[in-house]
């Protein structure tokens, strides 16, 4: 701006003379003292705006601005740990999954084990009821024989003793049993 003043002052017809800056100034009422105080008041206003006003409020906007880093920075970690418990829980979730299968599995192999343990006992159980069935049909059948080649005997001896139209004596009688008794046995 000053240079274009001076442009100005040096065009003029009265700049011919040494004298055109206080010319101009003289033109424009500028005062060197009052310039001077002037500019030295500018110098301790903007002094003092700078360390009142304008140097909080940088202060102010630095720690907000760091506020917002650490903010983001904590989002951004925050967003990480998110991540990883999510992948965690994905992980845990499966892993429990995998081990119900295996108890499902184990409980299933259990079942069937325990089905076919069942199923043989009771085969096995069968077989002794069988086996003591046959045993008891045995020993009945053992009894029955043993019970009807008796009484044959008894026949045989009653008979003989009708035919024989005479009571037999105990010899006699047992003679006539044992007699029967081994054709009996030899059929």
């Amino acid at each position: 701006m000053l240079s274009s003043l001076l442009t100005i002052a040096a065009a003029s017809p009265e700049a011919t003379d040494g004298g055109t800056v206080e010319q101009l100034a003289s033109y424009f009422h500028v005062e060197p003292a009052l310039l001077i105080a002037q500019g030295l008041n500018f110098i301790i206003v903007a002094i003092v705006i700078w360390k009142a006003a304008f140097k909080p409020v940088m202060t102010t906007m630095e720690e907000r601005q760091r506020k917002i880093q650490d903010g983001l920075q904590y989002a951004e970690e925050m967003k990480a740990a998110l991540a990883n418990a999510e992948k965690d829980s994905a992980e845990k979730i499966r892993e429990a999954s995998e081990e119900a299968a295996k108890i499902v599995h184990e409980a299933r192999d259990n079942a069937h084990k325990f089905e076919e343990a069942q199923k043989a006992e009771a085969v096995k159980s069968a077989e002794g009821i069988i086996a003591k069935a046959h045993a008891a049909s045995e020993q009945e059948r053992k009894q029955m024989l043993a019970d009807v080649r008796k009484e044959v005997a008894e026949l045989v001896v009653a008979t003989s003793a009708k035919v024989l139209d005479r009571d037999l004596t105990s010899d006699e009688k047992g003679r006539f049993s044992e007699s029967a008794a081994k054709e009996l046995y030899a059929n």
